[in-house]
């Protein structure tokens, strides 16, 4: 369905049960997302939030995503897969065979309806400039700051218009802004995103680049800003058809070279100069938990903001997950499972990306195997599929396991795999935030083949597993000291052959050796892999250490085997630096709210309409972290 404003989704919201308004003020300036943090790593009580009462003019709504029921309202379906499902019958429909006249005949109410969700320019003004500042000025909308090593405030839910100087093709993009004056912030661009080739192809010819951001509006805009595209294939579209009306644009007033959706909450309209100095942006709490470290990007001039009378400012928080983002790739991993399936890897059966890996991090599909070696295939199919190149570590099973039962998947995958030749480690561009690789956006990636082996693919049979009776923890631990936690409890209660350790490294090549060390025990006979963490993550909390795991590891750096054989693969996912790693670059620290700002949020509980006190997440995480900047300076 389609909504015809941001305030007529959360009048839906409220109407479901599934927003709170909070009149009492709450400042923009960390409290906002502290709050939000709070709410939204609580199953039972996540909700929506509009905050009334901003220190400005503007209601500031988030989380509206947050859960699997609000993502659901915002696309209009009962189900995510009920998109999915819809692609795929439309390209089935559109593909198959026509062998007559009515056949093809038949087709045309369906070339109707995508007639119908294509993107229309409409004259005039919107909704989006029924009010125009006089003097266009940031500081009058409550954007965030949501961390407090922060560089400042963000925008942090903007939908950023741009077009290619070459040919006028539009994009839209969801980049982070750093406010740096009221009238310019910094532009957020990826090397790897479009609007980035889009400013290099500025940057070449001289030109200045128009730019325009819109926020607000019906929320599939917000999503379709996140999709992952191809280049020809214009957002807009995409949110015609998920909405099933298409969307109209107008012209901006003071870059009208832009188009943006007339019924849009809020316009940023302005410009970036290619040959301008650029600024340094961050650090920024972002979406994999840490910081993401400051670095040099364009500048974005800010010329006018214009808006509607009963405007809502949309904004989100990321950090540890979950957060809302998690639902946002989960519609992402539902509803591009489609076009994967028919057009790249017609044999995977189901895809499912977890919380803990953050989105490319860790990355799980089944596939229909019918011939040897056809998971090698799979795997070199999806790390050539758009952002999937992106993804890091890639577990495959067969189509008959249930993906989100995570505890069969597990036994399943250990059951078939031979770690020595059934794990597969490669390299290639990575997302820009991953801090673990020892160049920028390029590094390791890693494919556990955990498929049933046809004859070809074996090199000795597979048999099942059983933890060693003489297997203790607490004596390994005291035989070497440096392991600070060990969880065994995938091992010893569901006979899946990995363990956990979290360890104290004090010198040059330390993991290693350690595993090697523990890989002579003959109590671990059988176990096939050992991940390691660093010493502040506690082994017994399997999400926390599936999450540390996926963003410390460079698989094709940070792996080795160990025993008479080497059939004991271990993973380093404990933090890299200088003296003991030779990691030059600079590590980010943990994301967790200051002590100040989780104080005066106990503080004003009880006005906020949110029930009982929900304690700080980022609690939990304050000892995590190596000292109070966003770079751990050790």
């Amino acid at each position: 369905m389609a909504y015809k404003s941001l305030r007529t989704f959360v009048d839906a919201l409220e109407k479901a049960g599934e927003l709170v308004r909070i009149k009492t003020f709450v400042d923009p300036v960390l409290e906002i997302a502290e709050i939000t943090d709070r709410v939204s790593k609580t199953p039972d009580r996540n909700k929506a939030l509009l905050f009334e009462n901003t220190g400005t003019g503007f209601p500031l709504l988030i989380n509206s995503m947050g859960n699997e029921q609000r993502m659901c309202m915002a696309l209009g379906v009962n189900e995510l897969d009920d998109v999915a499902k819809e692609i795929e019958g439309l390209l089935k429909t559109m593909t198959a065979p026509k062998n007559g006249l009515l056949e093809k005949l038949a087709l045309l109410p369906q070339l109707g309806k995508f007639a119908s969700w294509m993107p229309k320019s409409v004259s005039g003004r919107g909704e989006c400039q029924q009010v125009v500042m006089e003097k266009p000025d940031l500081s009058k909308l409550p954007i965030l700051k949501c961390w407090p090593k922060d560089g400042g405030r963000f925008i942090t839910l903007p939908a950023i218009h741009t077009k290619d100087l070459l040919n006028g093709t539009r994009n839209i993009g969801m980049y982070r802004m750093q406010v740096f004056t009221d009238t310019m912030t910094g532009m957020h661009w990826h090397k790897h995103k479009v609007s980035a080739r889009h400013y290099n192809e500025y940057k070449r010819q001289g030109k200045i680049m128009p730019v325009a951001v819109a926020l607000g509006g019906d929320p599939v805009y917000t999503y379709s800003a996140t999709a992952p595209l191809p280049e020809n294939v214009d957002e807009y579209m995409l949110a015609g058809f998920l909405r099933k009306k298409r969307v109209e644009l107008v012209k901006c007033l003071t870059q009208p070279d832009i188009e943006v959706p007339a019924d849009a909450d809020i316009i940023i309209e302005g410009y970036v100069d290619p040959n301008e100095e650029l600024i340094w942006e961050g650090p920024f709490g972002d979406h994999t938990g840490y910081y993401s470290l400051p670095d040099f990007y364009p500048r974005f001039h800010v010329t006018a903001i214009t808006h509607k009378k009963d405007a809502i400012y949309p904004a989100t928080i990321v950090g540890i997950p979950p957060q809302e983002d998690a639902w946002i790739g989960k519609a992402t991993e539902r509803i591009f499972l489609a076009p994967i399936k028919m057009t790249m890897v017609p044999e995977i059966k189901d895809m499912n990306m977890p919380v803990e890996g953050v989105f490319h991090n860790l990355v799980i599909a089944t596939i229909d195997k019918e011939y040897a070696g056809q998971g090698q295939k799979v795997m070199n199919a999806m790390w050539g599929a758009g952002q999937m190149m992106f993804n890091k570590i890639l577990v495959l099973a067969d189509g008959k396991v249930k993906i989100d039962d995570y505890k069969a998947l597990a036994k399943y995958v250990f059951d078939n795999l031979n770690p020595v030749t059934d794990v597969y480690f490669s390299q290639g561009p990575m997302d820009v935030l991953d801090h673990s690789c020892s160049k920028l956006g390029f590094g390791g990636k890693m494919c556990i083949d955990g498929t049933k082996k046809w004859e070809e693919e074996m090199t000795a049979p597979l048999g099942p597993f059983k933890l060693n009776s003489a297997f203790n923890a607490k004596s390994l631990q005291s035989q070497y000291p440096e392991i600070t936690s060990l969880n065994d409890r995938l091992a010893r209660e569901w006979d899946i052959p990995v363990l956990f350790v979290a360890v104290k490294k004090n010198r040059k090549g330390h993991v290693e050796e350690l595993h090697n060390a523990l890989c002579k025990e003959g109590s671990l006979q059988g176990i096939k892999m050992i991940l390691y963490v660093e010493h502040t993550v506690e082994a017994d909390d399997i999400a926390d250490v599936l999450w540390r795991f996926c963003n410390n590891l460079d698989p094709r750096r940070d792996h080795f085997y160990g025993g008479a054989d080497k059939h004991i693969l271990g993973l380093d996912g404990t933090r890299k630096n200088k003296a003991f790693d030779g990691f030059e670059r600079p590590w980010p620290n943990v994301i967790a709210a200051d002590a100040a700002t989780i104080q005066s949020v106990d503080a004003k509980w009880n006005e906020l309409n949110l029930g009982t006190l929900i304690k700080s997440p980022s609690l939990k995480y304050q000892h995590q972290m190596y000292g109070e900047e966003a770079e751990v300076m050790e």
